[in-house]
């Protein structure tokens, strides 16, 4: 499992100082449903290798989370009843 500096690190990484060809692409990568949650976890993040970094067909893709108390519920409903 990786520690917390190393996820840090990753989640540093510019995604267009980055190969491409380095990239996992999401679409290799099976979940396990009958492991329990935290090795479902662990076991994505050893196949994806940076949660944060990586491809899907020949995009590339970076995910970012904001430091907030709202969750993405919370977002959903604000956006549906404010259409």
């Amino acid at each position: 499992m990786l520690t917390a500096d190393e996820l840090q690190q990753l989640r540093a990484i510019d995604p267009s100082s980055i190969d491409i060809d380095t990239l996992v692409d999401i679409c290799s990568v099976k979940i396990n449903t009958e492991l329990p949650k935290e090795e479902r976890i662990v076991d994505f993040i050893r196949q994806i290798k940076n949660p944060y970094l990586f491809k899907y067909g020949d995009m590339v893709i970076q995910c970012v989370f904001s430091d907030t108390e709202t969750t993405l519920n919370d977002r959903l409903k604000q956006y549906l009843k404010n259409a």
